[in-house]
């Protein structure tokens, strides 16, 4: 799509000019490209509680989407002057929210993607990380807010005569003093290796032990291994 930059700054700079701002006197204006060719804008908005403050890209997104939705491609975010002006942090969030990585904004000497402006962006990945499935040892829907928490332990058990591996998902975290409240989250499958058992209990907790058939403890977790766990638990190479 052809951007006309001139006419968004146009547009951003109309806009700032009816901005709020009887704390700062810094009036701000944007205006932004949708994707379906239409232009919204919006300006900052100020309060007397500064921490109520809505900047200008509030208002953008919020036109946004009360005149049809859909994201943004490019927007001119500009000051008092109608010179380009870079976004805040928060805003630079909002923004990649409603037009992604590759959503340009108008800067000197050029336009900067999103992904040059905010580097690292924190997304639904990184939620859908922790609150989604992860295959095979899907955590359940009901238990996804303990994700992080807690300690997993890694057993053997016999099964059909066989050795197989299993383990439990224990609410505590076993810290010495520490007042949690106890009780079994999830019982683990019957997985025919410690490593897979092993692995079902990371994507719960990084508190993971590893108890053999002796009694003696291992510690598979993230860091250092807690006090009254002697050892690191090691994949065995094939």
């Amino acid at each position: 799509m052809e951007i006309d930059w001139a006419a968004l700054r146009a547009a951003a700079i109309e806009t700032m000019r009816r901005a709020y701002t009887p704390v700062s006197d810094f009036p701000v204006g944007v205006a932004g490209l949708v994707d379906d060719g239409r232009t919204v804008v919006g300006c900052n908005v100020e309060n007397a509680s500064l921490g109520m403050t809505l900047c200008a890209e509030c208002g953008l997104v919020s036109s946004l989407h009360a005149t049809g939705g859909g994201r943004l491609v490019a927007i001119s975010c500009v000051d008092a002057t109608g010179a380009p002006l870079m976004p805040c942090g928060r805003c630079r969030q909002l923004l990649w929210e409603h037009g992604g990585p590759e959503l340009l904004v108008e800067a000197l000497p050029r336009p900067l993607r999103m992904t040059e402006l905010l580097p690292h962006a924190f997304g639904y990945e990184d939620m859908e990380r922790v609150t989604g499935p992860v295959g095979a040892a899907d955590v359940p829907a009901e238990l996804a807010r303990w994700r992080g928490r807690g300690t997993v332990f890694v057993h053997p058990d016999i099964s059909g005569g066989a050795t197989i591996w299993t383990g439990y998902w224990e609410r505590s975290s076993g810290e010495p003093g520490a007042a949690e409240e106890k009780g079994i989250l999830e019982e683990g499958p019957n997985l025919a290796t410690v490593a897979a058992a092993v692995a079902w209990g990371l994507a719960r907790t990084p508190r993971v032990v590893v108890v053999d058939a002796e009694g003696g403890l291992s510690w598979a977790g993230e860091g250092e291994a807690p006090e009254g766990i002697p050892q690191r638990w090691e994949e065995e190479k094939p």
